[in-house]
């Protein structure tokens, strides 16, 4: 596939995340300065969640069976514009700041990253039917305990992790089972991300800003 052929700046496909599923929680990390890169990430305008409607629709059917249940869905990521992926890809090549290393990859060079894929050069979330999430308990209003932190990039966040308790493990496994009822599918190498597998566009990657106003122009 010629990558470059493949991006657009077109949002037509797109909505915003918190008009189309109410009661979402929403924690753009890499519109703030906590996340492993130390700063805001490229392309990243508003905090706002944007996916596909058809991945929107698929969640919202998620978010239900959450709700039901007592919990909320808590976003970290959902689109990400190609720009933001490069960025990614610059400051793990050619920076040298290693101020988050502590928070974020504290047993790994910034190199290990991308071989063992946490870091990929062209990213699902860029094709806008991808999204990192958890699950908010509504009694305490706290994240479900899932054993490691978003983007804590350590094999004690491989779903299939044994290093965490069975209840953390089981906390994995029901967020799983009700995206991939939902049509999502997991990784093997992040609990928290998920992608449509039917999703709409699989050879166009997005460049367009992460921003509620663009959506509307």
């Amino acid at each position: 596939m010629d990558y470059k052929r493949s991006v657009t700046m077109d949002p037509s496909g797109f909505v915003l995340l918190a008009d189309f599923v109410p009661g979402i929680v929403q924690e753009i990390r890499y519109y703030s300065t906590y996340n492993f890169v130390g700063d805001r990430v490229d392309g990243y305008e508003e905090p706002v969640a944007l996916l596909s409607r058809e991945a929107a629709r698929a969640l919202k059917a998620v978010a239900g069976e959450m709700n039901a249940q007592g919990y909320r869905l808590k976003i970290f990521d959902a689109y990400r514009p190609a720009c933001a992926v490069r960025h990614f890809v610059l400051w793990g090549v050619e920076d040298l700041d290693l101020r988050m290393k502590p928070y974020f990859y504290p047993d790994l060079e910034k190199q290990e990253l991308f071989k063992q894929g946490y870091i990929a050069s062209q990213s699902s979330h860029s094709r806008g039917s991808a999204v990192d999430l958890t699950l908010l308990d509504m009694r305490t209003g706290r994240e479900v305990d899932m054993g490691s932190p978003f983007d804590l990039f350590s094999e004690a966040s491989h779903p299939d992790s044994r290093a965490v308790t069975d209840e953390q493990y089981e906390n994995r496994m029901f967020l799983q089972a009700a995206m991939v009822r939902n049509g999502f599918a997991p990784i093997d190498c992040e609990w928290w991300h998920f992608a449509l597998k039917d999703e709409p566009y699989p050879d166009i990657y997005f460049e367009f800003p992460v921003s509620a106003g663009y959506l509307k122009r």
